[in-house]
């Protein structure tokens, strides 16, 4: 019972992206790429040593490019979630187990965070 209310207070969280990331929407298929900068003394060293990129490009597939552009600081998750599953259907299940993780990583890696 008590991971029902953790989801569902969850879900009502509200993401703004983060205003430090760069992103950018492919014209052709609208697949959205995240342009992470790698900072920090660690991953300047690697970059140097092993020839890592200064900038990671994350791109999001079909469903993960949907639901990115639906954030626009205002909407909830379980907001988002009505025209993720509108666009999708059935191939959206389990809706909002997916978008949770979803954020949950997104939130993890700082791409955006929660409007308090």
């Amino acid at each position: 019972m008590k991971k029902n209310k953790i989801n569902s207070n969850y879900l009502e969280r509200i993401p703004v992206i983060n205003k430090e990331l760069d992103w950018s929407r492919a014209e052709k298929d609208g697949l959205v790429t995240l342009h992470v900068k790698n900072k920090g003394i660690i991953k300047r060293i690697t970059q140097v040593i092993l020839r890592k990129p200064k900038v990671s490009h994350i791109h999001l597939d079909e469903n993960g490019s949907f639901a990115w552009l639906q954030i626009d600081g205002e909407k909830s998750i379980a907001d988002i979630g009505i025209p993720v599953k509108e666009h999708f259907g059935e191939a959206a299940e389990p809706l909002y187990p997916r978008l949770a993780q979803f954020f949950k990583v997104l939130e993890d890696n700082k791409l955006i965070e929660f409007k308090k």
